[in-house]
């Protein structure tokens, strides 16, 4: 088993895994996010639960964070091999002509959405961590003990229009790489010829809804903030 993952299917299998756990984390957080565009009383609730159940945080968090770091790691391995066998086989034949800009330049899009990470990371995740951890308030409350505070803490967040410009740019770039990466992955993980059509409308939807969906929530704070 571990010669299979270290051969290039063997790698490529591990990412499409890793890509499919990513993006269904990814769509466990915008149902989540999109709730503060429907009730922030549901928003506050739903994210104090997430921020607090020990499962979430103890468990479900650290293989989120490996998986993250798996699967950027995992595929700068898988784009350095690429581009060396691009170079060597490149008189033979012009594999541009075969393959679109985005399958070829995966590796940009992908170094802008670990930039938008650090970003989110610096936003959102490390405060999060210093309130809980470190502070030691597990509450959840704002500082007049007036009601959670993550709904204050997200709207406050996107009042910046400069942070509201980089996210948008930011879930652009990730809806390019979805658009490769998920049927990518598909392929990797083996899916049948017979459901490659079906599979590639689904990728293309979640593709361009999953990320239109979260701009759309910064936009929209953006422009109700108070």
């Amino acid at each position: 088993m571990s010669g299979f993952f270290k051969s290039s299917i063997g790698r490529k299998y591990a990412m499409a895994l890793s890509a499919f756990f990513l993006m269904f984390f990814l769509l466990q957080h915008f149902a989540i996010n999109i709730l503060s565009v429907i009730s922030p009383d549901a928003f506050n609730e739903a994210s104090h639960f997430m921020g607090t159940f020990w499962a979430v945080q103890y468990v479900l968090q650290p293989v989120l964070i490996f998986g993250v770091i798996y699967h950027f790691v995992m595929g700068f391995i898988l784009e350095a091999k690429n581009r060396s066998a691009r170079v060597k086989t490149y008189a033979k034949n012009n594999g541009a002509a075969n393959s679109s800009w985005m399958s070829r330049n995966m590796i940009y899009s992908g170094l802008a959405i670990l930039a938008f990470l650090v970003l989110h990371f610096i936003d959102f995740w490390i405060p999060e961590i210093n309130t809980k951890f470190i502070d030691g308030d597990m509450t959840g409350l704002l500082p007049n003990g007036e009601g959670f505070r993550y709904y204050e803490e997200l709207a406050h967040k996107f009042e910046n229009p400069l942070r509201v410009g980089a996210y948008v740019i930011a879930f652009i770039f990730l809806s390019l790489h979805l658009m490769h990466g998920f049927s990518s992955a598909f392929q990797s993980a083996g899916a049948s010829s017979m459901r490659k059509e079906k599979l590639q409308l689904f990728a293309k939807v979640y593709s361009i809804a999953i990320p239109l969906g979260f701009i759309f929530i910064a936009l929209f704070h953006h422009f109700n903030h108070h």
